[in-house]
């Protein structure tokens, strides 16, 4: 006011600061209006006071707030208070608006702020006529607003300080503050409205920069699919005109084959005749100078030209004593000349011409590279061979799977396809396969076994999908034909009523989660539920390495009853193609052992009642599902063994699902045994091991034959470590089963061995033989090649002709990577026979921590007079360090008339 008589002095007066002040907030000031201008204060009281009644004394005040370079002292905002309050009265008043750095006022978060920033208290709303005197008598007060003093130091919004009167602040700001109804907001929060106006704005422009940008990359995207699309139909149309010009390759080729034929034929037409022309000859030459030494030149040439011309059959030929039979030819290579049979075309041979009384039956290799061009593939060369063909860079397993296509079959021993005999007019016994030749000769009236074998093959994962929960069903593919049963997708029919015995040896690699069940199951597949017959689990390893296990099975057949082969995971993290890995063995996988009812055989299948919990030893007992004849076989009174009326041979196989705790379980590892008991003396007859697991769930088999006497019992136990915590599974799903199958003693026998104490391979093992000692006595037909025999101790001998089932289990400790178990079978010891394959198991490395590990196989064939077997180990890329000859090493033998 000018009437003020107190100079003012400090760098907020005008004009003393050229720059931005610092920030300050003005006392809490309520009236009815306020204007503020540059930085002083103008008070207008609403009548004439002095001084001294309108402001008190002020005094200057240092700190914070103070403004200054120079050290000037910063005046105190005036305090407005209403005329005619006495002292006391006026103090309060004073007091109620007096701002304060007390805290006392403050609630919450708010203590914790600063006090330029706090919030500040209302006045307190008086009740009354004196409410209304204060009001109107508070004057108009001018305060300094820090937000006139951020637009003009931002030139950009286009009001300068220069611009707005040359005040410092350059905005001009008027409010209307009314008594219990507005607050001054916050300087700091106009401030921070106008930042975030701008930052917006910013905000804004940078989308629709980046807006254009992607508008630029999707045009982009579009012309290069445009592209793409130009250039895919390019690729198919010249992917059309490569497919025409083959097509006419294709064509040119069969035209030309046909024109070389035809030219080919000609020629050997011409050679034939010719030298058939210049062979008469010289035997007209021969006559004619042997005749003319014994008889008149002129006489004896007549007569020879006439037999040589008309070549009558029953007048008796030069050379040959007596008359040639119609399937007879002179041959005059010999001295003297005799008749000889006329040669038959072997397959794969054409006939160029018939047998004649002077000359054999001529017959031309058929070059089937030739007439059959894509007989091997588009892209395999196809090499001609005498008989057969070779389809070069050709796997065993693919020519095995049915390469050589009708009437031919794939020669294990020659490795080429070779045609298949046609019996030329003879009965046809065993009709030809994929491996192997036709079996001509006139067929038993009556048979007593018979074997069969198969491939068993996987469906890829386009056909079976991804997943194998709940289960995937294995192809079955027959190696031959037979009048027992039929192979049709994947399947096997069985045709006729008998006993039958059934074997799978399978190796996997899997990564699935908890376990792999391999099972078989009768009557039923995965649209249909049958009977599942028996289930082995394969555990889930620590690392990924093939394991190998067997599944066998015995059950009674009727005609119309099917069998299949399973693969099941108990979840659906399982992935054909990412967690599966088989090993395709090169000898047949399935292999099957008939019986007639004629042999008296009997058949039973019991499975396990108990599930509980054992630590060292479980005997387990049985709950019969089927037997063909109770009277034959029943249970103990205990229901731990099996009793047998009548004498006779015991074929049977124990399977037992578990789940094992513990780390001495993998060091030491299960076993399996069999026992027989007589007059209440037991014996242990064959025994199998099992790697140990922990935490796992896994299967262990035994398999064998054994010779039992009237009232003889079989029984079973399973050992395992002393700390090793084990669950025992009992079900109907096959995985704890007994099968088993009584054969006369009149029609069969059996033989028990282990493997010899000496000259077993060690080190680096590849392809050598096992020796064995017999534990069994001799059987008149089957014994053990004896010290001073050819092959003594490694090969097992036939005298009579039958089906044989083996079992062998091996123990072992090696670090190979793969070792692979074979059973050789030699046809005709003694006579040039050429060994073949008719079994084959694989497992992969020693799982670590276990002190041993075990293989084995199963199988099914047929044997004649003179037969010999022997088992060969493979060890790749490790060693065999040791094979146990006892506790679960040893081999089993059943031979059945046939």
């Amino acid at each position: 006011d000018a009437g003020d008589p107190r100079p003012c002095t400090g760098a907020h007066c005008p004009g003393s600061r050229s720059s931005r002040p610092s920030r300050q907030f003005g006392p809490t000031t309520q009236g009815r209006a306020a204007q503020i201008v540059g930085s002083q204060h103008h008070v207008y009281p609403s009548a004439p006071r002095a001084a001294s009644e309108v402001y008190p004394a002020v005094q200057p005040v240092r700190g914070r707030h103070s403004g200054g370079t120079g050290g000037g002292a910063r005046i105190r905002a005036p305090e407005v208070l209403p005329a005619g309050c006495t002292d006391a009265d006026c103090a309060a008043l004073a007091k109620q608006f007096q701002p304060t750095n007390d805290t006392r006022d403050c609630r919450g978060i708010e203590c914790r702020l600063p006090l330029m920033i706090r919030p500040k208290a209302r006045i307190k709303s008086c009740v009354g006529d004196g409410c209304a005197t204060v009001a109107s008598q508070l004057p108009p007060v001018h305060l300094s607003d820090r937000a006139a003093q951020f637009l003009g130091d931002f030139p950009e919004f286009g009001y300068p300080s220069s611009e707005l009167g040359g005040a410092p602040l350059g905005v001009q700001l008027t409010c209307d503050i009314k008594p219990g109804e507005n607050e001054v907001p916050s300087e700091d929060a106009l401030i921070l409205h106008l930042q975030l106006a701008k930052g917006q704005e910013k905000l804004v422009e940078a989308l629709r920069a980046q807006q254009l940008v992607i508008r630029n990359l999707q045009q982009k995207l579009v012309d290069q699919q445009d592209a793409l699309l130009s250039q895919q139909r390019e690729i198919l149309e010249q992917q059309r005109q490569m497919y025409e010009q083959m097509d006419m390759v294709k064509a040119q080729y069969s035209l030309l084959s046909d024109t070389v034929k035809q030219v080919s034929f000609q020629g050997l037409q011409g050679e034939l005749q010719s030298y058939f022309e210049s062979h008469l000859a010289g035997l007209q030459s021969q006559a004619r100078s042997h005749l003319q030494k014994s008889f008149s030149a002129q006489k004896v040439d007549s007569k020879v030209m006439d037999v040589v011309g008309e070549a009558h059959f029953p007048q008796p030929l030069l050379g040959c004593p007596l008359p040639c039979g119609s399937e007879e030819f002179c041959d005059f290579q010999r001295d003297p000349p005799q008749c000889e049979k006329c040669t038959m075309c072997p397959p794969g041979f054409f006939l160029i011409s018939q047998c004649s009384p002077t000359a054999d039956r001529m017959c031309q290799d058929r070059d089937e590279c030739l007439e059959l061009p894509n007989i091997c593939g588009e892209r395999v060369k196809c090499l001609n061979t005498p008989g057969g063909f070779r389809c070069l860079g050709v796997s065993e397993r693919e020519a095995v799977m049915g390469l050589c296509g009708h009437e031919y079959f794939y020669n294990q021993e020659l490795q080429e396809c070779q045609a298949c005999s046609d019996c030329d007019g003879e009965p046809v016994t065993v009709p030809c396969t994929a491996i192997s030749d036709a079996v001509c000769g006139q067929p038993s009236e009556s048979r007593l076994s018979h074997s069969w074998a198969a491939n068993v093959a996987v469906p890829s994962a386009r056909t079976s999908g991804t997943h194998i929960f709940p289960g995937l069903e294995l192809n079955i593919k027959g190696k031959e034909s037979s009048d027992l049963l039929s192979n049709e997708a994947g399947l096997v029919k069985f045709l006729q009523h008998g006993l039958v015995w059934l074997d799978h040896n399978f190796a996997i690699k899997h990564s699935c989660r908890n376990f792999l069940q391999v099972g078989m199951r009768l009557n039923g597949s995965q649209e249909e539920e049958g009977q599942d017959l028996s289930g082995v689990r394969i555990e889930q390893p620590d690392g990924k390495y093939f394991q190998g296990v067997s599944v066998s099975s015995g059950v009674e057949v009727e005609p119309n009853h099917t069998f299949s082969l399973l693969l099941k995971s108990p979840n659906q993290h399982c992935n054909q193609s990412k967690d599966l890995n088989f090993y395709h063995i090169t000898a047949p996988s399935l292999s099957l052992l008939w019986l007639s009812h004629d042999t008296g055989a009997v058949a039973m299948t019991a499975q396990m009642s108990l599930l509980a919990h054992y630590q060292t030893s479980y005997r387990p007992t049985f709950r019969i599902n089927s037997v063909s004849d109770p009277y034959m076989i029943s249970l103990t009174h205990d229901s731990r063994g099996v009793r047998f009326t009548e004498s006779g041979v015991v074929k049977f196989v124990l399977q037992q699902a578990l789940y094992s705790m513990g780390h001495t379980c993998i060091r030491e590892g299960f076993s399996l045994i069999a026992y027989t008991n007589q007059n209440g003396t037991g014996q242990e007859v064959i025994q199998s091991f099992k790697t140990g697991v922990n935490y796992r769930d896994t299967s262990i088999t035994l398999s064998g034959a054994v010779s039992v006497d009237s009232g003889d019992t079989l029984s079973f136990e399973i050992t395992s470590p002393s700390q090793c915590n084990i669950r025992y599974f009992g079900d109907s799903t096959g995985i704890s089963m007994l099968s088993l199958i009584w054969i006369p003693s009149a029609v069969s026998s059996a033989l028990t061995a282990t493997v010899s104490r000496t000259g077993l391979p060690s080190g680096a093992v590849r392809n050598k033989p096992l020796f064995f000692q017999q534990v069994s006595a001799d059987m008149p037909q089957v014994h053990l090649a004896r010290s001073g025999e050819p092959n003594s101790r490694k090969n097992f001998i036939f005298h009579e002709k039958g089906t044989v089932n083996i079992a062998l289990n091996l123990k072992l400790i090696h670090s190979c990577n793969i070792i692979k178990l074979t059973l050789q079978r030699v046809e005709v010891l003694g006579r040039g026979g050429q060994a073949g394959p008719v079994a084959q198991q694989v497992s992969g490395y020693m799982p670590e921590g276990s002190e041993w590990a075990s293989i084995g196989l199963r199988a099914s064939f047929q044997v004649q007079n003179g037969t010999a077997v022997y088992v060969t180990l493979d060890c790749v890329r490790g060693r065999v360090n040791q094979i146990t000859h006892e506790g679960g090493t040893n081999v089993s033998i059943l031979w059945v008339a046939v």
